[in-house]
């Protein structure tokens, strides 16, 4: 089931995890792995800079082909970014998405994330798990 139809759910559950890479490559965030049966209405990603002392470039981006856990790197496919090496200042927050641009995260994609330094950005996510 691709695209599960959200107008007759059986279960909608909120859920906000968080992530800082350690790395400065690709890392998924939130994979919805194929034939999950459900779909993931993001509400919010937040990208928290650490780093404390300097700017650091953050990329959020949806993988066409890319469900894998969190922590590990894209599966493939082809990355379509919500926010492109944003500079967030030192000790700052930026707000990828909200409620107002809120994102549908199909079956079988992911949402990656990178920094462009090491540790430098904790990204946190609030999304719905939607079942029909």
């Amino acid at each position: 089931m691709a695209n599960p139809n959200i107008v007759n759910v059986t279960s909608i559950l909120g859920t906000t995890t968080y992530y800082t890479p350690s790395g400065t490559s690709a890392i998924v965030l939130l994979a919805n792995t194929a034939a999950s049966g459900l779909v993931y209405k993001i509400n919010q990603i937040v990208c928290a800079n650490v780093n404390g002392s300097s700017a650091v470039n953050a990329t959020v981006s949806i993988y066409s082909n890319g469900a894998v856990a969190q922590g590990g790197a894209p599966a493939g496919g082809t990355a379509y970014p919500v926010i492109s090496t944003i500079s967030v200042p030192a000790s700052a927050s930026v707000i990828a998405v909200d409620k107002t641009t809120a994102i549908y995260l199909m079956e079988g994609t992911s949402i990656s994330v990178t920094s462009g330094t090491a540790s430098g950005i904790t990204y946190t996510i609030s999304y719905e798990s939607i079942a029909s």
